[in-house]
This record gives structure tokens, sequence and C-alpha cells, in this order.
């Protein structure tokens, strides 16, 4: 079904338009100039900005289009569980995601090829940048799907799957520095706030610092929203 999606190609394109953007955009920079961070820990800072169009192409169809079709009942009727198809659906999307993030190591590639100087491929950042897109992404792509479980419409479902990481990246990077949050009976809350700091957890990554509780936090998250997904497919079977 992806590959044979119009959003998919429109995501891809975008993708990497935009990164390749992002990429000249910061060798430009850095050609005027010593700098103190090397290239890759600048090029994973700007992660979240393909991430939020980029899911919600990748996901919005999956289990919106099934359903708004009524091919999602008809695919149910073979041996197959809501769990395989949704689990399906999932891993199509996210191995997508990956390809798509994995494209961008050529730019590091063609950079080093050409400019012979081994500061632009700094093994260490490049490598935690790059585990920190495949860890996380579990968890994005796995709210698009849950995004895309909870609607018939895919435009709606790709707007609900963009708030989502909106909120959860850019968002909880607001959220420390609200003054509610400095009391003492929220103390539990902003501990939480800080937990979700998904900036902070790429730098950690970055600099080669891989955090056992970031880990599961991106894996627990994933199973919730899959759960959710899960949940949500079958109570709309049950109403349809």
């Amino acid at each position: 079904m992806l590959l044979v999606s119009f959003s998919t190609y429109i995501a891809a394109v975008l993708f990497l338009f935009i990164m390749g953007f992002i990429f000249t955009t910061m060798m430009d920079f850095y050609s005027t100039g010593g700098q103190e961070t090397t290239p890759a820990v600048v090029f994973f800072q700007y992660f979240w900005v393909p991430v939020l169009f980029m899911v919600p192409l990748l996901t919005m169809k999956s289990i919106a289009e099934e359903r708004r079709l009524g091919t999602l009942e008809t695919l149910l009727t073979t041996p197959v569980s809501t769990v395989e198809v949704v689990l399906g659906k999932y891993f199509a999307a996210y191995f997508l995601y990956l390809a798509l993030w994995a494209c961008t190591g050529g730019f590091f590639y063609i950079l080093h090829r050409f400019a012979h100087d081994t500061r632009f491929m700094d093994i260490g950042p490049l490598a935690g940048g790059f585990v920190f897109v495949a860890i996380s992404g579990l968890m994005f792509v796995a709210m698009g799907i849950f995004a895309s479980a909870l609607s018939r419409n895919q435009a709606v479902a790709g707007i609900i799957s963009g708030t989502l990481l909106f909120t959860l990246i850019v968002g909880s990077n607001y959220l420390p520095g609200v003054e509610l949050l400095r009391n003492e009976a929220m103390k539990p809350v902003k501990a939480a706030v800080d937990y979700a700091q998904i900036f902070q957890h790429l730098s950690d990554f970055s600099h080669g610092v891989v955090d056992a509780r970031q880990v599961l936090f991106y894996l627990s998250g994933t199973v919730l929203f899959l759960i959710f997904s899960i949940f949500s497919v079958e109570v709309k079977l049950l109403h349809s």
C-alpha cells in the first residue's frame, strides 16, 4: 500500500529536499570559519522538521483509508488478526521511515569523499544521531498509526498525527519553563516532563550517552500507542 501511495513519494521528495537544504545551509555556515560542534550534531538538531510532516504522510492512509474504502473489514475476514494488521501497517511505515533517513548518510559520505577532511565524518555523533532517529522513530511512527486508527479521513488523521508529534517534540521543550510546574506540588509532573525532553535525548545520544531510561521511554511509548491503535480498530469494527 505504501509503495503505491502518492503521499509516500511526496513525503520522500519533501524529506530529501528539506534535509538537503538543511545540509547545504549548514555547510555554507561552516565554510565561514571553524565551529565548536561537528556537522553531524548540528544536522540532527533539525530532525524534528521533516518528522512533523513525514510521519503523518507515511501513516495517515494506513488504517484510515482502509476504513473509508471498507476494505478493512474484508481484510480481517482473511486468516489475520487485528494485531497482525496493525503491526503490518506499522512496520511497513517504520522501515520506510528508516530507509529515508538512511539516504541522508549519503550527504556525509559525499562530503567526506570530495572534501577529504575526516572532521566531516565524526563517526561518534553521526552514529549516535542515527541511533536516536531509529529508536525515537519507533514511537513517532506508532503515534502516526494511532492517529490513522482514530479517523476515516486521512487528512484528519494527518492533522492529529502532526499535532501529537508537535506537542511531544516541540511543545514539551518549553513546558519546563512554565511557572505552574515550579510549585512543590507539581514536582512529580515536572519530573515526568523533564523525562520526556526529546532534544535532551538527542543531545545525549549525539555525545555517546545511551540512557536505558530514555530507550525505555520510546519502547514503552511505542507499545502503548500500538495497543491504543489495536483497541481503536476493534472498537470501530464493533460499531460499524
